[in-house]
């Protein structure tokens, strides 16, 4: 195994690595939580293998059909579906879904308009920051606003995060509350032909919408050195692009365009700008009222996959898969950890099967941080589960 990853060789490790990395028990268990009151034996698994052969409607009752499964399959890609009335298996045409995680997916493609360091499916240290403030905010808004307390976030294993809600609550959500939760927390609206996507009105902010700010705040001049959104004439040309006033645009475009290519400088410049121009013309202030906030949200603000969250078919790849390009592990972290993740520093296959690899001993042991980080979500979602049986059961002896 001396080298770096090889996709070729995924096959070979895997069963390896199933056995002896993949937290087996802690995954049912948290399985077996989601699924409650239903068996775990009701909840969807799907498996993709090798050459994308991919089975659908797959299930398990226990650890060790967990595990035979995994050494009999080998699937290169595990992902996670609703709880059915019945074994997915079976009469899978006339299954209803009773329950689902509430699940977030965010990807750093959807960022591909905004940021500058990297496209497509590259990611670096400089664009992580986009979903170091997603991670923040709607970590603060699910907890916050909606008083959720089990959530378990989760790195793709390439170019974005997961977020998985596992309250009762939460799991029992139809879908147009799904949607209702989607929707709220959505500021960023509009197709690749709109150009300004946030418009906040003119009426006293929402509080979640002040509190997400202070968050873009504590990352926004560093995000904009590193992206230097502003700096060519094509990212000038969109900043001015999203000033609705003509006369405002006028004096900003003239100012910005004498300046240094500086986007931290030419901001600046823009907020004197601005501020000096609703001073002096109290009439379009209500228009403008919150130029400045909409466009640090535009640039900022978590892009979500609504339809994710909203539909209960839709699989979502499993916390400690194995990303079958970068071999790069879905590790689980903590939200007030992001900040300090490295991406060179996530666990691959490669580095916790090879012990002579440079970074295995680093691997091997943030993996073993992030198994932790599972156990901790798991722990307090069946010491919730545990204490919502028993209040159900007192409530139906009362009756």
């Amino acid at each position: 195994m001396v080298g770096q990853y090889d996709e070729n060789l995924l096959s070979d490790m895997l069963p390896i690595y199933y056995t002896k990395f993949f937290p087996q028990n802690v995954f049912c268990r948290w399985l077996s939580c989601g699924s409650s009151p239903q068996p775990l034996a009701n909840r969807e698994l799907s498996f993709t293998l090798a050459d994308d052969v991919y089975l659908r409607y797959l299930s398990i009752s226990n650890q060790k059909e967990l595990q035979t499964l995994f050494q009999k399959k080998c699937p290169h890609k595990l992902d996670i579906g609703a709880v059915y009335n019945t074994k997915p298996s079976i009469a899978r045409h006339d299954s209803v879904v009773l329950a689902r995680e509430l699940v977030f997916d965010i990807d750093l493609t959807d960022y591909d308009e905004v940021r500058t360091c990297c496209q497509e499916a590259k990611v670096c240290q400089k664009c992580w920051k986009f979903m170091v403030v997603a991670c923040e905010i709607l970590d603060k808004a699910l907890k916050d606003d909606f008083g959720f307390q089990s959530i378990l976030w989760v790195f793709s294993g390439r170019r974005g995060i997961h977020c998985w809600v596992s309250d009762y609550e939460a799991r029992t959500l139809d879908s147009p509350g799904r949607g209702a939760v989607a929707d709220y927390l959505c500021l960023i609206m509009g197709g690749e032909n709109q150009s300004k996507k946030v418009h906040l009105g003119s009426d006293n902010l929402h509080t979640s919408i002040r509190r997400a700010l202070n968050i873009i705040d504590k990352y926004f001049e560093e995000i904009l050195q590193d992206q230097e959104f502003f700096a060519t004439a094509d990212g000038l040309k969109g900043l001015l692009k999203l000033i609705p006033d003509e006369a405002l645009r006028t004096q900003v475009e003239k100012k910005l365009e004498k300046l240094p290519e500086s986007s931290l400088e030419r901001w600046k410049h823009f907020v004197n700008v601005y501020e000096g121009y609703c001073r002096e013309n109290g009439f379009a202030m209500r228009k403008i009222k919150y130029l400045v906030e909409e466009i640090k949200i535009q640039y900022c603000y978590p892009r979500l996959d609504v339809n994710v969250t909203k539909g209960f078919n839709h699989l979502l790849k499993s916390p400690f898969s194995i990303h079958p390009k970068t071999g790069k592990v879905s590790i689980v972290f903590k939200p007030n950890n992001a900040r300090r993740m490295k991406l060179d520093e996530v666990p691959t296959i490669h580095s916790l099967l090879d012990d002579s690899a440079a970074d295995s001993a680093q691997h091997q042991n943030n993996m073993k941080t992030s198994v932790k980080n599972f156990q901790e979500v798991v722990f307090s979602l069946e010491k919730s589960e545990a204490m919502r049986r028993k209040t159900d059961a007192n409530i139906s002896i009362d009756f």
